[in-house]
């Protein structure tokens, strides 16, 4: 059955010489994963640069109950990007976010407020001229609430620890595992999960700070969704922040 389908791209693979398996997020069916056609004809149907990381998509799939690979008939772009492929810390961060939700979000099913997420974030992206350093940390953070991830903030007093493991305040230091922030820390974690796009420039952080806040994100999906693995692009955009 012929469909047409508008998604975030998250990760292509090399499938033999003339085709790609391209995994997108999809807005009416969550992730799928489709069989791309290679070809170097410009009048092709299909055009192998539109499935840059994070780009947003329609297709046009012959799309079957019984199948996992869909056939992928035509694509074109929802939203050329303006920016994102020619700035070097936002390509960067694409291909970080890209890789993350690759290896995050696995749910076949509708989830439009996630989809209008991740569309929403990644249209802001292009357009902010400045002032965006902090954005795969907003993203990250806000993202949790769309995979049932936020954690419980409600409970805070001063001198908490964070236990990462249980997801909320503690007042005594966890002793059954290693996962946890101390009391200096924790008590700036209600303010940082208050940040958004349109504020966050008003968060002063420091290089070491910012690679801090990632490096203890990371660890906190890490615990929470299963298999998770070490990212390949997380080092990279350590590197070109430091």
């Amino acid at each position: 059955m012929q469909q047409k389908i508008k998604g975030v791209v998250l990760h292509t693979l090399k499938y033999k010489d003339t085709s790609v398996i391209a995994d997108i997020y999809t807005e009416q069916s969550g992730r799928m994963s489709f069989l791309v056609p290679v070809s170097r004809s410009r009048k092709s149907p299909v055009r192998l640069v539109l499935f840059q990381p994070l780009s947003l998509v329609e297709v046009e799939a012959d799309c079957r109950p019984t199948s996992s690979l869909h056939k992928l008939k035509e694509a074109r772009s929802c939203y050329p990007f303006a920016t994102i492929p020619y700035d070097p810390v936002k390509s960067a961060i694409a291909l970080f976010l890209a890789e993350f939700l690759y290896r995050a979000v696995r749910e076949e099913a509708e989830n439009r407020p996630l989809f209008a997420y991740l569309e929403h974030s990644i249209r802001w992206l292009d357009t902010c001229r400045s002032g965006y350093a902090n954005f795969h940390l907003v993203f990250l953070m806000r993202l949790s609430r769309f995979l049932g991830l936020y954690p419980n903030l409600e409970d805070y007093r001063p001198g908490d620890y964070f236990d990462l493991q249980n997801a909320s305040f503690v007042s005594l230091r966890p002793q059954q595992h290693s996962h946890f922030i101390g009391p200096a820390e924790a008590a700036r974690i209600s303010t940082l999960m208050r940040m958004r796009y349109d504020t966050m420039h008003l968060f002063a952080m420091n290089r070491q700070e910012r690679l801090r806040c990632l490096t203890v994100l990371n660890e906190y999906y890490s615990l929470h969704l299963p298999n998770f693995p070490e990212l390949k692009s997380l080092e990279v955009l350590k590197e070109l922040f430091d």
